[in-house]
């Protein structure tokens, strides 16, 4: 039977009259081909793409692993400075005294941090004093080695001399002489002295003292005495 609507001299329509076996058989092949395509292009519509979901997942794991370095990197460092910090403390504690000494207040506690950096810091200013008072001495001993080599010089040049003229002390005046002088110029001045100081209190000897200077201690007075004791050992010499 021809469909409705078919020309009887489409050629397919003759060739169904004649060959109706070959006519369905192409149908139904074509309509077998065209639901497998169309069967096919949904399957191939409905597969998921697991080249894009692998690609994703790796770049997931990457930055996973990204970070994980990361952090465990940083807790690395954090570590290495915390047992920096840690052999320091233990070296102040090594290196300043008074943190090895016992602490009475603490017992056997372990000392904290806080007390061995103030512990240390007072060690230290300790330190800077006792440089300073070194430094002091140092000076000190400086200037008494400059006297020293100045005396020194003095004292070669005076044994110099004598030893280029040995007979030159052999007419100078004997201790016994000077000694003579100075006791008589003494005895002068205290007989002056005992004269014009009273000792009833201390403030009446201060002022005593002040005015004795004053009068009988006088450039002019002084060389009078002097003159006065030499006369009195020149007659007594010659």
């Amino acid at each position: 039977m021809t469909e409705p609507g078919a020309s009887p001299e489409d050629p397919w329509v003759k060739a169904s009259l004649f060959f109706p076996g070959l006519f369905v058989e192409s149908t139904h092949k074509g309509s077998v081909v065209s639901r497998a395509n169309s069967i096919g292009s949904t399957s191939a519509s409905s597969v998921p793409n697991t080249d894009d979901e692998d690609s994703d997942y790796q770049q997931e794991s990457y930055k996973e692993s990204y970070k994980d370095r990361r952090r465990r990197a940083h807790t690395q460092a954090e570590q290495k400075r915390r047992d920096a910090i840690k052999r320091g403390y233990d070296d102040l504690q090594t290196i300043v005294p008074t943190c090895q000494q016992q602490d009475f207040s603490i017992g056997s506690q372990k000392l904290s941090k806080a007390i061995v950096l103030q512990k240390t810091i007072d060690y230290i200013q300790f330190l800077h004093k006792e440089k300073k008072k070194q430094e002091e001495e140092v000076s000190t001993l400086r200037k008494d080695v400059t006297a020293l080599k100045i005396m020194k010089v003095n004292y070669e040049q005076i044994v110099k001399a004598h030893q280029d003229n040995p007979h030159e002390g052999e007419d100078q005046v004997s201790d016994q002489v000077k000694f003579n002088v100075f006791q008589g110029i003494m005895d002068s001045l205290f007989q002056s002295f005992n004269a014009s100081i009273s000792v009833a209190s201390f403030q009446e000897l201060s002022a005593c003292v002040f005015s004795w200077i004053e009068e009988h201690c006088e450039p002019q007075t002084l060389r009078e005495i002097v003159i006065g004791v030499l006369h009195q050992l020149k007659n007594q010499l010659y």
